[in-house]
């Protein structure tokens, strides 16, 4: 895990992860069909997009379409992948210009050829792209995520390339959907539920979670700013104690010093 210092002092994760949730329930609250939520998620999208590059946050992932969502009514599947690839089309070029690196993990196979040549694109486009790396999960699953790692490791075994003695944390992260990417600081979930349903499973490891009840539509930059507040208020320990945290914290004292 990883963290930046801000200007005001508290620590700014480095990668902020966020479960978009709550688009059905402010539809049907307001008498509008479900894809009215739906759309109306693509504004706090790109809010957060914009400030989490002015916060100095490095990867902001998000949950757009999970494995699971695939069980969802037909129809609604369709309007999704219509609504993902026109706020592609149309947020392109700013994201481009504005030195956002994309990328996008999940299982590709089971998008439509034409999506899929839309998301293979818009990252090579930005590949060289040296500002906020901005991650699109859609079709994905973590579940899947990890049994993909534990299949590509099997078949490097299988012709030879690595033995299993050569396997550890950092070869299996290597194989993951994030490879290269720092671990989850930070994850957000809207909508009031407190659960991460299968997002980003190895990478949560050590987040820091936050449930807000705000649901997707309605949430702002302020809410966003509130996220990074109580992350900056935490005291992350990764398995050590208060006493060593304070240590580490005190200045070091060296010959030259003195």
């Amino acid at each position: 895990m990883s963290t930046e210092h801000g200007a005001n002092g508290g620590a700014v994760p480095a990668h902020v992860a966020i479960i978009m949730d709550g688009n059905g329930r402010w539809a049907r609250a307001r008498g509008l069909p479900r894809h009215a939520g739906h759309s109306a998620g693509v504004r706090p999208v790109r809010q957060c997009v914009e400030q989490a590059a002015r916060r100095g946050v490095k990867v902001l992932t998000l949950f757009a379409f999970s494995s699971e969502n695939w069980r969802r009514p037909r129809e609604e599947v369709s309007r999704l992948m219509t609504l993902f690839l026109e706020a592609l089309d149309r947020e392109l070029d700013e994201l481009h210009a504005n030195r956002v690196r994309l990328r996008f993990i999940g299982e590709r196979e089971r998008l439509a050829p034409a999506l899929q040549q839309r998301l293979s694109a818009a990252e090579m486009r930005t590949r060289e792209n040296t500002g906020l790396v901005l991650v699109v999960a859609a079709a994905y699953g973590g579940q899947w995520d990890m049994v993909q790692a534990a299949r590509g490791l099997a078949q490097r075994v299988a012709r030879g390339e690595l033995s299993p003695e050569a396997i550890d944390q950092a070869v299996f992260e290597d194989q993951r959907a994030l490879a290269g990417l720092p671990g989850v600081d930070l994850l957000i979930r809207t909508g009031g539920e407190q659960r991460i349903s299968n997002f980003l499973l190895w990478d949560l490891a050590y987040a820091e979670l936050y449930f807000t009840p705000r649901l997707w539509p309605a949430f702002t930059t302020g809410d966003f700013d509130a996220a990074l507040a109580e992350f900056a208020a935490r005291r992350r320990r990764f398995g050590r104690t208060d006493e060593q945290l304070q240590a580490d914290a005190l200045p070091q004292v060296t010959e030259a010093s003195r």
